[in-house]
């Protein structure tokens, strides 16, 4: 079976991804785009299913969570409140003989150094140090990029119709506390979770999905009492961490890394990671944050709008803390690949699999006719397949090729079963079911299929 550590692994993921139509370039003809990418007929079903598990987890499964879907563009003014103008930068460097730029953090974990914010600890380490892309030690001075994009709001580019691209969803669960709070009742603690598209305008980018222009997060906001807040951050760690194992993830690819004291943001007093075990490292795959009352106590000061919430308890208004778990989609569909990707050798041929859990898988089963030109099985496996496809879905039907050809097809998109419809299905109408890690196969009666199907799947 394939190692996660693999330095090879990458590559491989992203050529079965392009292959077998998970994701693609973006803007490709034209020569790409670079950190965008576009997910394919396959791709966007796995990830789908990873933003329905969290939703039924968080949203519809739970009466004390909320959902949302707001703007992508805000007025400039909430980014300025909430410290993005200000705060949301990378310091930059620049190698003058191959004009590339870089983060300096990331160079310093290339280099095998500690990232600190002391300057002359940053300049000295870069100026005994060469550029990764023209091994050249000519790195400029260190300045600061934000990481924002920026557009105008209208016809006229003028600085009173800046706008910007959010760099993350939750702000626009603050800037709508009160009325969520106006229109539906909640009583502390409470959630707001959405789902929706970010853009970071990253220096460097790499590793495939794994920092992107444009990405999709699954951010929770719950809202606490300030005295309560402790203990539901180390409750949230818990449960995020549980959730990652429910949807397949093999747990000893997980971890739980705390933020030191430099690393945490302006608006939090607790962070941690949760990592994953790449084959280029631990990586963070999600965020956990206690933003304490920053958010709301700043818009509310900006706009005078009262952002308070009336504790029915103490009869008094208080401002709540918020615990923010926050994941990238992308990353997580990422290392979904990464965790279930799995290579063997099977008749002295190579055969890869991805063995995705059922929940993930893009279909639950294909169905196949055993000869692609054979009249007589083609019919009755179309037959097989409109049978089953209006009760199971999503469901493929493959006919091209020789049945080890369409076996191999949809094991590397993680398919976890494939119906094949043979001659003996003619004579006792039973088909041919083979579960994809294990390559075991049964006969079941066509009439059964269905409630086998469901079995499975419950």
């Amino acid at each position: 079976m394939e190692s996660k550590n693999n330095k090879n692994l990458l590559e491989k993921i992203t050529a079965l991804c392009k292959r077998r139509g998970l994701v693609f370039q973006g803007s490709e003809i034209y020569g790409g785009l670079e950190s965008i990418y576009d997910y394919g007929p396959v791709g966007v079903l796995i990830k789908n299913n990873i933003k329905k598990l969290w939703w039924r987890e968080y949203v519809e499964k739970r009466a004390d969570i909320v959902g949302l879907d707001s703007s992508i563009l805000m007025r400039a003014a909430v980014w300025k409140t909430s410290g993005h103008l200000d705060s949301f930068n990378d310091l930059m460097v620049e190698c003058i003989s191959c004009q590339k730029r870089f983060r300096v953090d990331h160079l310093l974990e290339g280099f095998g150094f500690e990232f600190k914010s002391d300057k002359d600890y940053l300049k000295k380490v870069l100026n005994e140090n060469s550029c990764p892309n023209c091994q050249k030690k000519s790195f400029g001075q260190i300045g600061s990029f934000n990481m924002m994009f920026k557009t105008f709001f209208g016809p006229y580019e003028k600085t009173e119709n800046v706008v910007y691209l959010r760099p993350e969803t939750a702000q626009g669960i603050f800037v709508n506390f009160k009325n969520i709070l106006n229109s539906y009742r909640l009583k502390l603690p409470f959630g707001v979770a959405q789902i929706g598209k970010a853009f970071r305008n990253e220096i460097t980018t790499g590793n495939f999905l794994f920092r992107l222009r444009e990405f999709e997060q699954m951010e929770l906001e719950w809202f606490t009492r300030p005295e309560d807040s402790g203990k539901d951050y180390d409750y949230w760690q818990r449960e995020r961490l549980k959730w990652y194992e429910r949807i397949g993830f093999n747990p000893s690819h997980l971890r739980i890394r705390q933020h030191q004291k430099l690393e945490l943001a302006h608006y939090a007093i607790a962070s941690c990671d949760i990592e994953y075990k790449f084959s280029f490292g631990w990586k963070e795959i999600e965020g956990i944050a206690n933003r304490i009352d920053f958010d709301l106590k700043s818009h509310s000061r900006q706009t005078k709008q009262d952002l308070t919430y009336f504790d029915e308890h103490t009869k008094k208004a208080i401002t709540p803390y918020i615990i923010e778990p926050s994941c990238g989609v992308d990353r997580v569909f990422l290392a979904l690949l990464f965790d279930a990707y799995c290579e063997e050798e099977v008749r002295g041929r190579k055969r890869v699999y991805l063995r995705l859990s059922k929940a993930i898988a893009p279909f639950k089963v294909a169905v196949f006719p055993l000869l692609s030109n054979n009249d007589i099985l083609v019919k009755k496996a179309r037959e097989v397949y409109d049978f089953l496809k209006d009760e199971i879905y999503p469901i493929i039907f493959d006919d091209s090729g020789s049945i080890g050809k369409r076996y191999r097809r949809i094991d590397e998109i993680g398919v976890p079963y494939g119906i094949t419809i043979d001659h003996i299905t003619l004579i006792d109408t039973t088909v041919t079911i083979r579960e994809r890690d294990s390559m075991k196969q049964e006969r079941v009666e066509i009439k059964d299929l269905l409630k086998w199907i469901r079995e499975k799947f419950d």
